[in-house]
């Protein structure tokens, strides 16, 4: 059986899970999650837990029962704490302010770049320079803060563009002088 497909995920109080069918919607203090899942894997709330069960031991269904797991307390864990990435810009004249719809960056083009905030999404910028996204849904903060930093990806030679925070960026040599 799958080590964590068999686990079965707490739900904290404050937080409430309802199954319908093959639907999971999650309410809690950071907002509201509804995901479909595979028809073939059954899910059911047994007191404060949540148990994901599969239908037989092929590959297939060993796959599902995992992911389908882990999908359950992303929901819930997003749901009761939310989920945060934080983007760093570095280069001269790089910088980024929160509007109320989403995102203004000066990534060293001729025009500023909007980036819309997508519903339960949250932009707050620190000190022009530091970007963190706040939401409940992991897969939606992440979709989010790779779409930002594709809008200038981190060059090697002098490092300016838009990073995740503590990402190691391998810088290349310039040019040498004339021998």
């Amino acid at each position: 059986m799958s080590r964590i497909g068999k686990k079965p995920v707490a739900v904290p109080a404050g937080v409430s899970v309802a199954i319908q069918g093959h639907e999971v919607t999650v309410k809690g203090p950071k907002g509201e999650l509804k995901r479909a899942f595979h028809p073939d894997i059954q899910l059911a709330v047994e007191g404060s837990q949540v148990v994901v069960t599969r239908p037989s031991d092929e590959a297939k269904h060993k796959a599902l029962h995992g992911l389908s797991r882990t999908l359950v307390q992303n929901m819930v864990d997003g749901a009761a704490k939310g989920f945060q990435k934080v983007l760093e810009i570095q280069g001269v004249g790089y910088k980024a302010e929160a509007k109320p719809t989403g995102l203004q960056l000066s990534l060293g083009f001729s025009h500023p770049v909007f980036y819309p905030a997508p519903a339960g999404i949250k932009f707050t910028v620190e000190n022009n320079t530091l970007v963190k996204i706040d939401g409940p849904d992991k897969e939606l903060v992440g979709q989010v803060a790779a779409e930002i930093r594709s809008l200038r990806k981190p060059e090697p030679y002098k490092g300016k563009g838009v990073r995740y925070q503590g990402e190691a960026v391998r810088r290349k040599a310039g040019k040498t002088g004339a021998k």
